[in-house]
């Protein structure tokens, strides 16, 4: 009896521990850097995406010289990809705050950017705008 209750509780034990919660997935990840870093790459990499990620009214206001718009609300795999052909590509995002620059990278890392460096807003940007 006593090797029956063992043995029942080691196969109760062996399928419940089947039974675990799934971890949560890892966000997707982009890199975070100064308003100076992201300068020093467009100069060093001129083949680097600047992604603008404002409304097109705040976009024409005044942008960063050859940034390409993509408003944060409309990031999908289809309209990124007509912005950022290749994966791998350097993308450089901004936004006005910071705040939509953050979610705007950590959809673009979702969808398999590689290289997305993510550098606040506008209003800490203390170089040419056009």
């Amino acid at each position: 009896m006593k090797k029956r209750l063992l043995f029942i509780a080691a196969i109760s034990s062996l399928l419940l521990s089947g039974c675990t919660a799934p971890q949560a997935s890892q966000p997707a990840e982009y890199r975070q850097i100064s308003t100076s870093e992201a300068k020093r790459l467009m100069d060093e990499h001129p083949e680097a995406v600047i992604l603008d990620v404002r409304e097109s009214d705040e976009f024409d206001a005044g942008h960063i010289p050859g940034a390409k718009l993509l408003p944060v609300g409309s990031v999908n795999e289809d309209t990124a990809a007509a912005v950022i052909p290749k994966k791998d590509s350097l993308v450089l995002v901004y936004c006005r705050s910071g705040r939509r620059s953050k979610l705007a990278a950590e959809a673009l890392a979702g969808l398999g950017y590689s290289k997305v460096m993510e550098f606040g807003g506008i209003i800490d940007w203390p170089y040419d705008i056009e």
